[in-house]
């Protein structure tokens, strides 16, 4: 596969295969067969091309709700067993507040404040913490 290349894997939401790292771009509403359809194309994707991390970037999600943080949990979830980190990028104030009065802390997946730096996150080495999951090693 070239360096730069798309794949669509789930109707409406682009994703783009940066070397390593998979690029999924969620603009607006995320409906139900959408999401089920992004998990299950993205662990196979995942699985069958050993991409080793995957930026979310939800810069055009302007609402968040339960259904939506379970979505970006689970697929953090399903992309740490396959061997891959998750990064969520591009997340506003106002999607920030929700999901912590909705009480979703999205365990299992680091956040950026823009793709530039979570593409920069998963290309520092991760290595064990203390706890047993893994750590970004500091430049």
């Amino acid at each position: 596969m070239s360096e730069q290349s798309s794949r669509p894997v789930a109707g409406h939401v682009p994703v783009l295969r940066l070397g390593e790292v998979l690029l999924v771009t969620l603009q607006g509403d995320l409906y139900d067969t959408t999401a089920q359809q992004l998990q299950q194309d993205l662990s196979e994707t995942i699985a069958n091309s050993r991409v080793t991390g995957v930026v979310i970037d939800i810069s055009g999600v302007e609402v968040v709700d339960s259904f939506l943080g379970r979505v970006l949990a689970e697929i953090a979830a399903q992309s740490e067993l396959l061997a891959a980190r998750t990064v969520l990028a591009g997340m506003r104030p106002a999607v920030a507040i929700t999901l912590v009065e909705l009480g979703l802390t999205l365990p299992g997946m680091r956040t950026a404040l823009n793709t530039e730096a979570a593409l920069e996150l998963l290309t520092r080495p991760a290595v064990p913490s203390r706890s047993g999951g893994l750590r970004q090693e500091s430049p």
